[in-house]
């Protein structure tokens, strides 16, 4: 990688400063108290309406584009590409490691890309699981949990789909975090993004029928995407998740304390 001139490393840590700033992430106000069998959705009506916008780029694009890339490329070499992707993406994993304070993950994620990026031919290969080695995988909305940011309101982005305001906020302040990104050239850059690119498309073309069963068959897909989003990503985070939003008034049964049930969904 050639080494470019960059904005200085206190312009960076400026940036990063001011967009954690930003994730003063809504909260349910005092005639908003949604119950832990309702996820807390106040912008549903916007929500849907980009939902449809998605669902309309995924059958016009993703999904045919998915369909030949699966047909064309073998899944193995999908991975090869997946790897390479998220090699380039484990420099970010360790500065979000520090900065929660989890030490050893932040060595062991060091290692890895130290060994994926010799041993495993520039990161193609995952070296270091074959030497027993698993990802720390981590981002800056992991990050804001642990530092005690409340997960806000639910989201559907363009393109990217589900998400949190917090997490949303990780997704910017992420574009700051890597170290890698000031040493590489634009060539280099396109590589890494088009390779996580390209690795996206494959996945949505190799799980076509859950991704369409989901989509398109169910009775609300939105519903059906909100439920699977928050449910895994509450289940990623774990002890970093700490607002659930329930309501101290309603039920206290078992079915009340379950953060992940949908009324919505069949």
């Amino acid at each position: 990688m050639s080494l470019r001139p960059s904005s200085s490393a206190a312009l960076r840590l400026l940036a990063l400063i001011g967009l954690a700033a930003l994730t003063a992430c809504t909260r349910p106000g005092p005639g908003e108290v949604t119950r832990a069998d309702q996820p807390f959705d106040p912008y549903e009506a916007q929500n849907r309406q980009m939902h449809e916008v998605n669902l309309a780029l995924d059958r016009a694009v993703l999904r045919p584009a998915g369909t030949v890339y699966a047909t064309v490329v073998p899944q193995p070499v999908n991975q090869l590409v997946g790897n390479f992707s998220a090699n380039l993406g484990t420099p970010s994993d360790v500065v979000n490691n520090l900065l929660q304070g989890r030490l050893k993950d932040a060595g062991i994620n060091t290692v890895r890309f130290v060994m994926n990026s010799t041993i495993g031919v520039g990161g193609l290969i995952d070296a270091a699981g074959a030497f027993g080695i698993p990802a720390r995988d981590t981002d800056f909305g992991e990050t804001l949990a642990i530092w005690g940011v409340p997960e806000g309101a639910y989201q559907e982005l363009p393109v990217l789909g589900p998400s949190t305001e917090r997490a949303t906020a990780g997704r910017i302040v992420d574009l700051f975090t890597n170290p890698l990104d000031p040493l590489m050239d634009r060539s280099e850059r396109q590589l890494k993004y088009g390779s996580a690119a390209a690795h996206g498309v494959g996945q949505r073309g190799y799980n076509r029928e859950t991704v369409d069963s989901v989509l398109y068959e169910s009775a609300d897909s939105y519903a059906q995407l909100r439920l699977i989003y928050l449910q895994s990503r509450r289940h990623a985070l774990g002890a970093a998740q700490t607002d659930a939003y329930l309501d101290p008034y309603g039920d206290t049964g078992e079915e009340a304390n379950d953060p992940y049930i949908d009324p919505y969904a069949e």
